[in-house]
């Protein structure tokens, strides 16, 4: 079976903006999307900074009865799900609808919702608790709305991989349409729980950057003076298609998805190996899936969560993988401008690396100032980069060690 699968509509909500163009304009320009925390009181934590989503207007796709039924992770899901369809002009008829899957990948779910209704809980009761609990924050649930609002009958599936899952789900979306069980497939991540428990579980760990006075300079991947990710928030949705199905209709083509690799570290629940063993199996994978050699990638959208053991394992682990070509590469981490959107994360950045080579622009890593020694490659500091890119890697490693890798290519 040789069906290829391409990339033919890109929707976003990030702290840099709602829609595509306001998202990549602003890594374009080194924009940082990091500011003080505003959905609650974070006086008491280490970490007061986030990376919220701040124009998201949801009386623009929701009912005023809707938005109270639904989490912002859903809500954002969607939204992002729909700016993607628009944008690939894909129009889902009655007998499209069973050749058109739904998978999205989510880390926590409505977090800030079990927050909310554990409170109304212990001070009035169970009987308080809203009948739509439930349904806001199971983390499959904007897969299921999704594909109720698009009328996408085909495979729907929602994986919760923690930082791996967007990119899991655009993997296994590849996979589906590859192996013909749909012709299309909306597929991306969210996530939103910028809320105490998660900033104070996270600052628990000492996960997160506690450059509180300076938040626009906090993120700052493979930087000697990184102290920790920024918690973020958002949604990547892309829409792939198969290439015979988007050339019939003359769909507008961003790239295409040659490879997909995951694995495990099978190692620790948080930190990742110094040498990135999972790391390293993950992109061979993934380059063995797309039957290329390591010389032919271009461009590495790096996992570069701005924490001291994973940069240093991802450096290591591109190193091991791409030998004297790792020299040459160009990696760049856009969590630097966005912060890290958990299970969003992959989505968003997936979106990012089909925009990569459509635009033949690399965004660059912002705060780059005092590069640690260990992380010693061209992570493209600064200034966003326009070169030749024929074909891009974008990695996303999670908690639980598990560990997921997207290649694409210029589509010509």
């Amino acid at each position: 079976m040789n069906r290829r699968v391409v990339v033919t509509g890109i929707g976003l909500v990030t702290p840099l903006g709602t829609g595509t163009d306001k998202t990549w304009e602003g890594l374009l320009k080194g924009r940082s999307g990091v500011g003080p925390i505003t959905r609650f009181d974070a006086s008491a934590h280490a970490a007061q900074i986030a990376a919220e989503v701040k124009d998201f207007d949801p009386s623009l796709w929701f009912e005023k009865k809707q938005v109270k039924h639904l989490d912002l992770f859903v809500q954002y899901g969607i939204a992002a799900a729909v700016l993607a369809l628009d944008d690939s002009g894909l129009t889902i008829t009655d007998e499209l609808a069973e050749r058109v899957g739904v998978i999205t990948g989510c880390g926590m779910g409505g977090l800030p919702t079990i927050e909310q209704y554990h409170k109304v809980f212990l001070e009035r009761g169970p009987r308080r608790i809203t009948p739509f609990f439930i349904p806001r924050v199971i983390p499959n649930m904007p897969s299921g709305h999704i594909s109720m609002r698009l009328g996408a009958k085909g495979p729907n599936l929602s994986l919760s991989t923690a930082c791996a899952a967007g990119t899991h789900a655009v993997g296994e979306a590849f996979r589906h349409i590859v192996f013909g069980d749909c012709d299309a497939a909306i597929t991306g991540g969210t996530e939103s729980v910028v809320c105490d428990l998660a900033v104070g579980g996270f600052g628990s760990m000492k996960a997160l950057s506690t450059r509180n006075d300076d938040p626009e300079h906090a993120s700052r991947p493979f930087d000697l003076e990184r102290d920790g990710f920024i918690i973020a928030e958002g949604s990547g949705m892309i829409v792939l298609e198969e290439l015979e199905f988007a050339r019939k209709r003359g769909a507008n083509i961003y790239a295409e998805v040659i490879g997909y690799g995951q694995s495990s570290d099978a190692y620790h629940i948080a930190a990742p190996p110094e040498n990135g063993d999972g790391a390293v199996r993950c992109m061979k994978m993934a380059l063995n899936n797309a039957g290329l050699n390591p010389a032919e990638v271009d461009y590495i959208n790096a996992h570069g969560t701005s924490t001291p053991l994973n940069d240093r394992g991802e450096t290591a682990a591109i190193k091991t993988v791409f030998g004297d070509h790792a020299r040459t590469l160009a990696i760049s981490s856009t969590k630097s401008m966005t912060g890290h959107m958990l299970g969003g994360a992959g989505g968003i950045e997936s979106a990012f690396t089909a925009l990569t080579l459509h635009h033949q622009c690399i965004a660059p890593t912002m705060n780059l100032e005092n590069p640690d020694p260990a992380c010693d490659l061209d992570y493209v500091p600064n200034t966003a980069r326009e070169m030749p890119v024929n074909v891009a890697m974008s990695n996303s490693f999670g908690f639980g060690g598990t560990n997921g890798v997207i290649i694409m290519k210029r589509f010509t």
